[in-house]
């Protein structure tokens, strides 16, 4: 049996993303809400999610001690990243001028405070609600997962990645934003694909066959 691990350190809508997982997992599947390092580290792939403020995120992982855990993760087997859990795998975040993990070069930057939607109106910060997404490229994750497909987003911050070919998705909000980053075996993305109906579900479940 596999067994899908979804980070728990207190910062992340886990309930909901172990019950989206479980809905499309194959039989064989378990998923395993962990809080211990060492079932992280036994387990066939790993989401990492978040929510809340990226440097209380960064605090609690720690605090967890579950950060090296994640880590290894990151460096060795298929990692689905979501929301602050994309942001965290940076190098350095606005919000509180907080360091991330690295993983990936770049920053996590805010919206500007005045913004302006296509017909002038003013955008509203933090970013809440459906937004379509442009796949920048082929990606096992977006399989059949149609182009401009409506993601849930719920943030003040976005990333910034120094390689632009990280990116893998983007979206707009007042401005063009990047919003999913792919690399290797990991694949983060800023909206949440647990509350994003048809389309999120088949990228969770694309996820639990990936074989990168």
């Amino acid at each position: 049996m596999s067994t899908i691990a979804v980070v728990d350190y207190g910062m992340g809508n886990l309930r909901s993303v172990a019950k989206a997982l479980e809905r499309v997992a194959p039989k064989a599947t378990r998923v395993l809400v962990a809080d211990r390092a060492a079932d992280i580290d036994a387990a066939d792939r790993v989401v990492f999610p978040g929510q809340g403020a990226m440097p209380d995120c960064m605090r609690t992982l720690r605090e967890a001690g579950l950060e090296d855990a994640v880590r290894r993760a990151l460096a060795s087997r298929p990692v689905l990243a979501v929301c602050i859990g994309e942001q965290m795998l940076f190098e350095h975040s606005e919000e509180g001028d907080v360091r991330g993990l690295g993983v990936f070069a770049g920053r996590v930057r805010r919206f500007p405070a005045a913004m302006q939607g296509p017909d002038g109106a003013r955008l509203k910060v933090p970013h809440m609600g459906w937004n379509r997404v442009q796949q920048t490229g082929a990606h096992p994750l977006w399989a059949g997962v149609p182009q401009s497909s409506w993601f849930y987003f719920v943030h003040s911050y976005y990333v910034e990645p120094a390689d632009e070919g990280l990116v893998a998705g983007r979206s707009d909000y007042g401005l063009a934003f990047t919003c999913v980053v792919a690399l290797d075996n990991i694949f983060a993305t800023q909206f949440h694909p647990e509350k994003s109906a048809a389309s999120g579900l088949r990228i969770y479940e694309n996820f639990t066959r990936w074989a990168p």
